[in-house]
């Protein structure tokens, strides 16, 4: 069998080098762009023209390699290329193993340095003060809705969005051990426990909730005492050496969470954009059909509408509202200046390609 193998196996090997050399083309360029962006101050990571390049890969495959295949292929090849221009650092919700680790290597690839933060505060921070270029966070859950921190944080600092990211949120129940017997709490995030309701309320009725800073915070204790199991993903399973006593513990089976990456410079139109804002207009009849008029007003559509109270005691409210559309298309243009004149608080968060599921 190896022999007659063995022909196929020199090919593969021959084209591995193929592989390789062109590979090393591409970083020769990509470094020579690299040094043209760094004259003309323009930034490393551009999510509109990565964009761009996956996509002509995505139409000019004929197979058998699958698109998401492809996709992550291309994805640890710019990075690498990346890397060669930086290394730069993305923050995220630690620690190591959390669905925002997931997601922040999903979409800048391994090529990057990482920093688990403690809580969210910490990852605004570590953006805000140059310590991380980029940092990574959840906003929605298609499940269980709007990360109120997030939202409280996007409103309270200078921080500009310039990607997004889909990921599907498989829980497990993690343990030292099979089974569920002698489980005494169930460790995780309470957007986790919420999303897991269900099948708690059914096979381990009675048993403590726990809420953490993290689903992997969950799954680092869990390890360390066997009456404990957590909620998390096989990531987390992997990194802390738990067993998955349970899998696929999510109530909804097509539960997915939306992150946004912040940092950077504004970011071109891409053509498939989305523009993030948070409004705020008097407490007066009519205020909030009068705010969303001139989008319909300029033909833009909204994506997107979740309120938070504004903590003044006067039952105020900010209005966190996505469009669609990139800020410097002319029609979007024209419904943000009228925001701006019909709005008591007015901040764009930015514009930024919509992510790919």
């Amino acid at each position: 069998m190896d022999t007659d193998l063995t022909p196929l196996r020199d090919r593969i090997d021959a084209i591995d080098r193929q592989l390789l050399e062109l590979l090393n083309q591409r970083a020769r360029h990509a470094q020579d762009i690299g040094q043209h962006k760094h004259r003309a101050g323009q930034p490393v990571f551009r999510p509109e023209r990565e964009r761009e390049v996956i996509a002509k890969v995505l139409q000019a495959n004929a197979g058998p390699l699958l698109s998401d295949g492809v996709t992550a292929i291309w994805r640890e090849i710019m990075s690498a290329c990346r890397a060669l221009e930086a290394r730069q650092q993305v923050a995220f919700l630690g620690p190591e193993g959390t669905y925002s680790e997931q997601a922040a290597r999903q979409f800048f690839g391994s090529s990057c340095s990482f920093a688990a933060c403690t809580d969210l505060d910490e990852v605004f921070r570590s953006q805000l003060s140059g310590s991380s270029a980029f940092a990574v966070v959840a906003i929605e859950n298609s499940t269980e809705g709007a990360v109120a921190r997030t939202l409280d944080l996007l409103l309270a600092h200078p921080v500009q969005i310039c990607g997004e990211i889909s990921l599907a949120i498989h829980h497990n129940l993690l343990r030292r051990h099979d089974g569920l017997d002698g489980v005494a709490a169930v460790l995780a995030h309470p957007q986790a426990l919420a999303q897991c309701r269900q099948w708690l309320d059914k096979h381990l009725p009675g048993v403590e909730r726990r809420a953490v800073s993290s689903n992997a915070e969950g799954a680092r204790l869990a390890a360390h005492d066997a009456s404990l199991a957590a909620i998390a993903g096989e990531q987390a399973a992997s990194q802390y050496a738990l067993q998955v006593a349970a899998p696929r513990i999510q109530d909804e089976a097509q539960n997915r969470t939306r992150f946004i990456v912040l940092g950077g410079q504004p970011t071109q139109p891409s053509g498939h954009d989305r523009t993030s804002l948070i409004l705020a207009v008097p407490n007066r009849a009519g205020a909030v059909f009068g705010m969303l008029k001139p989008l319909a007003a300029h033909g833009v559509s909204m994506s997107r509408f979740e309120s938070r109270p504004a903590r003044s005691g006067a039952w105020e409210y900010f209005f966190y509202v996505d469009i669609e559309g990139h800020q410097d298309d002319a029609r979007v243009a024209r419904a943000l200046d009228a925001l701006r004149q019909s709005c008591a608080f007015f901040k764009n968060l930015g514009s930024y390609p919509i992510g790919r599921e």
